[in-house]
């Protein structure tokens, strides 16, 4: 709120646009039946979301060459990043990952059991140890897999 306040003094619409379409959506995420407010996690992906959209949306411009549209929504997405906790590196993921497999009840299912129940076990185990917002998945879930062949 801070921020939107300070980009409205200065007359910055937008960054105060910008904010304010990724307060409606966190908005629209704490007005759900179970009447329980949007969680961090929640935010969070509600904020990487905006960021690939935004990214996926200044890619496309560029292919219809439009790089004044480009550049606008690569300034917001690097607005939305700013807000973004950072990603945890690859190694402590890695680290992560051999601890859960060291765990002698997913060596026993990954012995017996078929390649994906495992991993699928293992991913499980992972996401109860980090929270899921400060992590790829897709990067959590291509290192789980090499690391179980």
């Amino acid at each position: 709120m801070q921020e939107l306040k300070a980009a409205m003094k200065i007359k910055d619409t937008v960054k105060s646009t910008v904010i304010r379409s990724i307060l409606s959506e966190v908005y629209a995420a704490d007005k759900t039946p179970s009447g329980t407010p949007a969680s961090s996690a929640t935010i969070t992906n509600i904020l990487r979301r905006a960021v690939a959209r935004r990214t996926d949306a200044a890619t496309q411009f560029e292919t219809a060459a439009r790089p004044d549209l480009a550049q606008k929504e690569r300034e917001e997405a690097a607005l939305l990043e700013s807000f973004l906790p950072p990603l945890l590196p690859e190694a402590e993921i890695d680290r992560i990952l051999r601890d859960v497999l060291a765990d002698p009840v997913l060596a026993e299912a990954r012995s017996k059991g078929p390649p994906q129940k495992a991993l699928g076990l293992v991913l499980k185990t992972f996401f109860t140890k980090v929270d899921k917002s400060t992590v790829d998945p897709e990067l959590v879930r291509r290192r789980a897999q090499s690391l179980l062949q």
